[in-house]
């Protein structure tokens, strides 16, 4: 058995004395492990970092085996991510949002949303908002997909800034006002609206408490797991970064 794919690393474990277990995101081949001869090496070790780009060859006698990459270093990016605390748990945090995709799924649109993200951890606002982004299109792509586009009651798709807890489907500001205080905020832009300015932390807190709470109801809750402590330090950090910036 032999492929390859562009990935993208998202951790390593100590195999042995000299190698590593290197857990890729690939493009076509899902979230992929396999072993990786001398990756403790002084050569490797700067290489095999998460949120570096590589291009990866997969080898293994029977598809069911863990199987050996050989790689080629595309992009370096680690040592930039790893300067800022927001960088630092970003790609911790979508690390552990990935592991929660089965082993070998393809999912390739996942793949190229973290191509942007991983990109984009300078920029506060930008960074909050795609990892929103990045967490419900998680939740789409394992049959929780949220509908967003259309009030739940009425169909209309004007003035729609609640979410149905039961349904995860969009309502009206007057479709949702008797039962408003039990709803849950649809940020402007999840809505489709553009800002003019820079997005406040607030707006970004809103989607990550929406994404969130639809993660708890089919993800973590039903698997009796709490969500990852990354995701708080992940947040506090983005908070941190946009508080300065005002």
């Amino acid at each position: 058995m032999e492929w390859s794919d562009e990935a993208i690393i998202l951790g390593t474990r100590r195999h042995g004395e000299t190698s590593v277990l290197l857990e890729v995101m690939t493009c076509t081949h899902g979230r992929h492990l396999g072993l990786v001869r001398g990756g403790r090496s002084k050569r490797l070790q700067p290489v095999l970092q998460p949120g570096n780009s590589l291009s990866v060859t997969w080898r293994a006698r029977l598809e069911s085996h863990v199987g050996q990459f050989s790689i080629e270093l595309t992009t370096s990016r680690a040592a930039a991510l790893m300067a800022r605390p927001m960088g630092t748990y970003g790609i911790q945090f979508i690390a552990d949002l990935t592991r929660l995709l089965p082993e070998r799924d393809p999912h390739p649109y996942l793949f190229q949303a973290l191509e942007v993200i991983v990109d984009e951890f300078r920029e506060g606002d930008v960074a909050g908002e795609l990892m929103v982004r990045f967490e419900l299109a998680l939740l789409s792509e394992l049959g929780y997909g949220l509908s967003l586009d259309a009030c739940a009651a009425t169909g209309g798709r004007e003035d729609l800034i609640y979410v149905s807890p039961k349904s995860g489907r969009a309502v009206s500001r007057e479709a949702g006002a008797p039962y408003h205080d039990r709803m849950l905020p649809l940020p402007a832009f999840l809505r489709g609206e553009a800002a003019s300015n820079r997005l406040a932390f607030e707006e970004i807190a809103q989607g990550f408490q929406l994404s969130g709470f639809f993660l708890e109801k089919h993800i973590y809750g039903p698997a009796e797991k709490s969500a990852p402590g990354l995701r708080s330090s992940f947040i506090d950090a983005l908070r941190r970064d946009l508080t300065l910036e005002d």
